[in-house]
């Protein structure tokens, strides 16, 4: 009986278990801590901190790979959606079918300040390049900048799928961070008077306008882009349902459902690559300072360009919009609008940032098309 039970003991996680599975195990209730607690991104970080505890449970064997006549394990097949490229643009589908591209078409100038908070991308791979990543690596540590988490996870899992963990909880990490991280550059690269300007109502769009800027932006960027196809192509139809008018059932399941269905399993499958071999060690504390710089970098870009804008339209826009450029949907324009209002309460910038905030979801789709062209 003793022995029944000394072998019954031996095959338990608890003996399996390392001090690495329970470091990951603590960092994957931290991760859900933040996403119930504070509220940072919980749809995406309590699924990552969940898979994050699963994988890391020995013997539960997850992710096992399919054998002869066995089956895998559940989570092998839930991550063959990151490993296809599924998951990220069935998310952009989603976006843009609850996104409203009328700013950006009643300000087309705003792509500028899109385009310019890509900067951050480049320069942070410039910069994992001298830290010793290879390109692969440093490429997609650098799509972090572009504060957009399901193409961080598209671009890392076709280059540098061994990172996706840790490039996946820096990407959201910094998007729940925003109001804490971007106010503070805003403040320091203008004055007051120029965080005080005043712009003018955007126009009104007309119905065939919005329905024609989404085809006609995904023929040109996928031409000019081809990489950037299985993004940029989601996006654009999730937004043409929307705007169509005459199914709103679609758009709705789009807005809904579908991308609530594929967050779950995307946020698993991001956690489920986070076992301890692969996560402890100081690439990843690397990673997540990289992705920082890259994010902070991609914010003064912005500015700066919103600073150039303008002293060339002579005061007409408010440097503060181009904060918004990068990816983070609506809340980076959210912020712009509060920081302007704690300057002059008769501003309101919230309709002007979203501009260059949709202009950042498709500047980093952009982006990240162009990376995987030079790298993949």
């Amino acid at each position: 009986m003793i022995d029944i039970l000394l072998t019954f003991m031996s095959k338990t996680g608890f003996v399996l278990m390392g001090y690495k599975d329970i470091i990951m195990i603590l960092i994957g209730l931290f991760l859900i801590y933040l996403g119930i607690k504070k509220e940072f991104e919980p749809m995406l970080l309590i699924p990552i901190g969940f898979g994050a505890i699963i994988t890391n449970l020995p013997g539960a064997n997850l992710m096992a790979l399919p054998h002869e006549n066995e089956a895998g394990g559940l989570f092998y097949y839930i991550y063959q959606g990151v490993k296809l490229e599924l998951f990220p643009p069935i998310i952009f589908m989603g976006v843009g079918a609850l996104t409203d591209f009328g700013p950006l078409i009643a300000n087309p100038k705003t792509f500028l300040l899109g385009a310019a908070s890509q900067i951050g991308i480049f320069l942070t791979l410039i910069g994992s390049l001298l830290l010793g990543f290879t390109s692969n690596e440093a490429a997609s540590i650098g799509i972090i900048g572009g504060a957009d988490g399901p193409t961080a996870i598209f671009t890392t899992a076709k280059l540098a799928p061994h990172l996706l963990g840790a490039i996946a909880v820096a990407a959201y990490s910094y998007m729940a961070l925003v109001p804490m991280i971007q106010p503070p550059i805003m403040r320091l690269l203008t004055t007051k008077k120029e965080r005080m300007i005043l712009m003018d109502n955007l126009r009104e769009v007309s119905k065939l306008e919005k329905i024609l800027f989404p085809l006609i932006t995904m023929i040109i960027c996928i031409l000019f882009v081809p990489a950037a196809a299985p993004l940029i192509s989601m996006l654009m139809f999730g937004n043409l349902i929307k705007e169509a008018g005459v199914v709103d059932r679609l758009s709705k399941a789009a807005q809904n459902e579908i991308i609530n269905i594929t967050t779950i399993f995307l946020g698993l499958s991001v956690g489920v690559t986070m076992n301890g071999e692969n996560f402890l060690n100081t690439e990843t504390l690397k990673i997540l300072v990289l992705g920082m710089i890259a994010f902070s970098i991609s914010t003064a870009s912005g500015v700066i360009f919103g600073k150039i804008m303008c002293y060339a339209t002579g005061g007409k826009v408010n440097p503060l919009i181009g904060a918004a450029g990068v990816s983070a949907v609506p809340m980076a324009a959210r912020v712009v609008h509060k920081v302007a209002q704690e300057e002059n309460p008769k501003n309101f910038l919230l309709m002007h940032a979203m501009g260059p905030n949709v202009a950042g979801v498709i500047g980093s789709a952009v982006a990240a098309g162009v990376l995987l062209s030079i790298f993949n």
